[in-house]
């Protein structure tokens, strides 16, 4: 005889949970990532995918549950960091994409790694005469506080 009321709780969330999720982060600025009109996210909890602060904030909610929660500054990304602020010259850029490409302020610039088995994003904060970007690597949401809302769909 099975019990048939531990069948009908829902499934929580815990570490190396398997979830398929909406979330939404968002800054001072507005939404940074929203999925709440596209496809749900899925990830693995303690993978890495999401910052262990936002992580920490899924663990325990169940199937079917929405929650918005109010993190820090810095809490999710650290702190922001002035050594993240790097200046990429104009012989690299050309290297890496079009030499015709002009680069703006305000624009994400995604770099290959090192191991060319990934990439990497910064905001150009500042373009100079000789065409050489002052880019800033630290996460848009670094030393800002964050509203981070989640709705989860699934739970394995």
């Amino acid at each position: 005889m099975t019990d048939s009321t531990a069948a009908a709780e829902p499934a929580k969330v815990e570490p190396g949970s398997f979830l398929t999720l909406h979330y939404r982060l968002a800054g001072p600025a507005g939404d940074v990532i929203n999925t709440f009109g596209s496809r749900p996210a899925t990830l693995s909890v303690g993978a890495g995918e999401l910052s262990p602060a936002l992580e920490a904030r899924l663990i325990g909610l169940t199937e079917g549950a929405r929650a918005t929660f109010e993190v820090p500054a810095g809490e999710a990304f650290g702190e922001r960091n002035p050594e993240m602020q790097q200046w990429v010259a104009k012989k690299l850029l050309d290297a890496m994409g079009d030499p015709e490409d002009e680069y703006h302020v305000g624009e994400v610039v995604e770099f290959a790694t090192p191991d060319g088995n990934g990439t990497y994003a910064g905001a150009v904060l500042q373009v100079r005469e000789d065409g050489a970007l002052r880019v800033d690597f630290n996460h848009p949401l670094a030393g800002r506080p964050v509203t981070f809302e989640v709705q989860i769909i699934g739970v394995l």
